[in-house]
């Protein structure tokens, strides 16, 4: 196999991972409460933010730099919610409207504490390692690997504790789950606190692959929309299947083309998604 494909495929495979932890986060969002959050990827900008202060100004390591930026987002999430989504869920317009501009409020706070420069972190786990014979980044491989373990992970827990059959009841029915005690808004509380997590530590490993500002998640907020609109909106199946179908596509065109043009793939898939099978891969059709 060609130098050159062996790294593209292990870019693409690792970049898909990535955006496949923002992705789920949204879809859990959707399913369980069904919003659609606009401020995600502000989420996602505020873990790398904070993992990059407590690297440098708090002399943190990487590992415990990534653990504190899960729980910063997390804890934002949750805030988000109970502060103000909670209030106007049942109104989508007004919500996707208020997440938008809470996402940009995000950013421009974060714009003002830090400044609007960039910012870089070096990789958690630096250097090279031999894969197929190819000498590719460790941090490759290393976000591939991470991804997928918090993935099965928080899939296990969702199957297999009371909170995550809680979820899924409420993914199902909300009024059947609030007939057996199940309080919506603090299941929504949780899962918005686990997606913002899961966005935190995304954001820290995109650090690690390119330079940050405060509007780096836009981007990869385009992206994961993009991804459960393929996918279908609200099929954990769908977003895994979407983020690597979407991650591959942009890859190839960033490498092959123009690195300007990343998230030009995203872009182009919602278009054909919205006009050929709007309802995704997985999703249900919507029609009579």
């Amino acid at each position: 196999m060609p130098v050159d494909l062996v790294k593209f495929v292990i870019n693409a495979a690792a970049i898909s991972s990535l955006y496949l932890l923002v992705a789920i986060g949204f879809t859990l969002i959707f399913g369980v409460g069904e919003v659609l959050n606009f401020a995600h990827g502000a989420l996602l900008t505020v873990g790398a933010y904070t993992s990059y202060h407590a690297v440098n100004a708090w002399g943190m390591g990487l590992w415990a730099a990534l653990a504190l930026s899960a729980v910063v987002s997390g804890v934002l999430g949750a805030v988000l919610y109970r502060g103000v989504v909670q209030y106007i869920r049942d109104q989508p317009v007004v919500t996707i409207i208020v997440t938008i501009i809470l996402g940009f409020a995000i950013e421009a706070v974060l714009g003002a504490v830090f400044g609007g420069g960039t910012i870089t972190l070096s990789s958690p786990v630096p250097g090279g390692v031999e894969v197929l014979g190819r000498e590719v980044q460790t941090h490759f491989v290393f976000v591939f690997v991470l991804s997928w373990t918090v993935v099965v992970l928080l899939v296990s827990y969702i199957n297999h504790t009371p909170t995550g059959k809680a979820v899924q009841a409420t993914n199902m029915s909300k009024r059947g789950a609030s007939l057996v005690g199940i309080d919506a808004d603090n299941v929504n509380t949780y899962v918005w606190a686990v997606a913002a997590a899961l966005a935190g530590v995304a954001g820290v490993l995109l650090l690690a692959f390119q330079t940050g500002s405060p509007s780096m998640g836009l981007d990869p907020m385009v992206l994961s929309f993009s991804i459960v609109v393929l996918g279908g909106l609200g099929s954990l199946r769908g977003s895994i299947v979407g983020a690597y179908i979407i991650g591959f596509l942009d890859t190839a065109m960033t490498t092959l083309i123009a690195p300007s043009l990343t998230g030009l793939a995203g872009l182009v898939m919602l278009v054909v998604v919205l006009l050929v099978r709007p309802q995704g891969l997985f999703g249900r059709s919507t029609s009579s």
